[in-house]
């Protein structure tokens, strides 16, 4: 995959460069090289490539270079927030970077052993680029204001389906499809969810989780609220799970009820898609699993929640042992 080699602040000085010194007119590569008052070199040549997939820079004629719209934001904003606007669609332009955004939007950073896995085995980056992606993204993020500090960790902001960056619905359905390649399911293959009953948690199962469940084509099953107060719980519960290809687990207010399951599912070896709306309802043994956090005060929480269950799970049928809950050594 061809990538930036440049975090995006470190694309911008050639296109501001052709604002202030050519009114923004195209130019040869060499001639914008110059504008920025450097010789031109090969690095250079990268530099500009770089600029190019984050739609820094067009190319309106073979060897010319040109500004975008794009680079106007982030050099000569009209508002406060027009940078960091312009900043998250370069993120959204990028080949490669925009893949592994998608994939940890709304979730923790792992730590960089398991990210540079993911980026070798994902979005099958060489293994000898895989350091530079990762700075690349790490970077690209910070410059976009994409990362949060919480608890230490770093949680990657999810401003998709936000006004602020166009096109983003339609891009997050094109991510699922391309993700889904290779991934085969059954009309009658099921995805159990775990979750309280009591609202407002238990509305989610067909406001959210039903949707995201059959965008990633699979039947969602959950246990009857009345199935606590029978005799039958385990036989259902157990079977139910048994049966699931990918579980789903909602562990906002630690239900035990659905931490019960969640430790069926352990014994099982089952792939689960945790999803929870704070940090401290997730409990400390499980947090080497993936996790999508959720805002309720974010007004595009459910349609953000219903992509990123749905992408969860598709990743979880493709590498189902990426979301186990038993660590290396335990199966």
């Amino acid at each position: 995959m061809s990538f930036p080699k440049h975090a995006v602040s470190k694309c911008v000085r050639i296109p501001q460069a052709i604002l202030d010194q050519n009114a923004g007119n195209q130019c040869t590569d060499k001639e914008a090289t110059k504008f920025a008052g450097m010789a031109y070199t090969g690095q250079l040549g990268v530099e500009i490539s770089s600029g190019i997939k984050y739609g820094l820079l067009e190319r309106p004629s073979p060897g010319h270079v040109k500004p975008t719209d794009l680079t106007r934001r982030i050099v000569r904003p009209q508002k406060a927030t027009d940078k960091r606007d312009a900043m998250r669609e370069a993120v959204l332009n990028a080949p490669g970077i925009s893949d592994a955004y998608k994939h940890y939007r709304g979730e923790h950073l792992p730590d960089l052993p398991f990210l540079k896995n993911t980026v070798r085995d994902t979005f099958h980056i060489p293994e000898d680029k895989a350091d530079e992606f990762v700075t690349v993204f790490i970077e690209t993020l910070k410059d976009a204001e994409l990362l949060e500090d919480v608890g230490g960790k770093q949680r990657v902001l999810d401003v998709t389906h936000t006004a602020d960056v166009e096109g983003t619905s339609a891009s997050a359905d094109e991510h699922l499809k391309k993700v889904s390649k290779g991934v085969s399911v059954q009309s009658t293959d099921t995805c159990f969810v775990m979750m309280p009953f009591a609202d407002p948690l238990g509305g989610y199962y067909a406001s959210v989780y039903e949707p995201a469940i059959k965008k990633a084509g699979l039947k969602a099953v959950r246990a009857d609220a009345d199935i606590y107060g029978t005799g039958k719980i385990i036989d259902q519960i157990w079977s139910g799970i048994n049966s699931a290809k990918v579980l789903v687990a909602e562990l906002t207010k630690r239900n035990p009820n659905v931490l019960y399951e969640l430790g069926l599912a352990h014994a099982l070896k089952k792939p689960v898609v945790l999803v929870s709306s704070n940090e401290e309802d997730v409990p400390f043994d499980v947090k080497h699993v993936r996790v999508i956090y959720y805002d309720v005060n974010d007004p595009f929480w459910g349609s953000k929640l219903i992509d990123k269950v749905a992408e969860n799970i598709v990743s979880a049928l493709k590498n189902p042992k990426e979301a186990m809950l038993f660590r290396d050594g335990e199966g």
